[in-house]
């Protein structure tokens, strides 16, 4: 029986993979033009909302998303949820209809045809370099500016230990929603560790679940709230973890 585990488990992470390169090549000629510049990204996200969905759904996966306020359109916000899987990124382009850009890890410019466009469209973060984490902040507040909305998974990467409810998060999130005076979107992802989390022998088809909180504003607020904005949000997000729990 364990046999027959491995086997599902290998044959599914390698699955998952074809699956996001399957779409990208039906529409590589239009993902191609709408990186040419800037303006066209709000087209390479509806489509990159496309691949998101054909992912999901050849990998067996269903979402539930209770949504306690709904997001403005045309609007800028700084969306941030906690991060256990890869399939957050494809979970939080389902949900959220407003263009957003990513702030995520470079090393997933590491994987073929993903990694091309990944690199062209979100803002890298080099986490070691404080060099790269000063472009980071210039670059997303660029994007504020078109009017775009950002989303970061605030604490800064996947824990190595899995037993880690919600990690400890960092400023840049609140630092630039607070200069910008956009409000935040806390979002719970309570099921996307157990579906595809990133010990490569686990998970399985089934749904997953979200729940989008209300929004914190900081209009008003200034720097100086930093930590205490980013200890508001963290704990609203850890008690709607801890929600699902139960």
């Amino acid at each position: 029986m364990k046999i027959f585990k491995i086997a599902f488990w290998v044959l599914w992470r390698i699955w998952f993979y074809v699956l996001m390169a399957i779409p990208i090549l039906i529409m590589l000629p239009f993902l191609i033009i709408s990186i040419l510049s800037e303006k066209g990204y709000p087209y390479f996200f509806k489509m990159a909302r496309i691949w998101a969905r054909f992912i999901l759904f050849g990998m067996g996966f269903y979402y539930i998303v209770k949504r306690e306020e709904k997001l403005i359109k045309g609007k800028s916000y700084m969306i941030v949820a906690n991060h256990t899987s890869m399939t957050d990124i494809m979970l939080m382009l389902v949900l959220i209809k407003n263009p957003f850009v990513f702030v995520g890890k470079k090393e997933l410019v590491k994987i073929p045809l993903f990694g091309f466009f990944y690199k062209r469209t979100c803002i890298l973060v080099d986490r070691s370099s404080s060099k790269s984490k000063n472009e980071v902040f210039k670059r997303a507040q660029n994007r504020l500016n078109q009017g775009l909305s950002i989303c970061i998974f605030p604490e800064g990467g996947v824990p190595d230990d899995e037993s880690i409810l919600l990690d400890e998060f960092k400023d840049g999130a609140f630092r630039l929603a607070i200069e910008h005076q956009i409000p935040i979107v806390p979002i719970v992802f309570p099921d996307n560790k157990e579906r595809f989390s990133y010990t490569f022998m686990s998970g399985s088809p089934g749904k997953m679940r979200a729940r989008i909180l209300p929004f914190v504003e900081t209009k008003g607020l200034t720097i100086e709230h930093r930590k205490e904005l980013k200890d508001k949000v963290r704990n609203l997000i850890y008690n709607g973890l801890i929600d699902f729990q139960k």
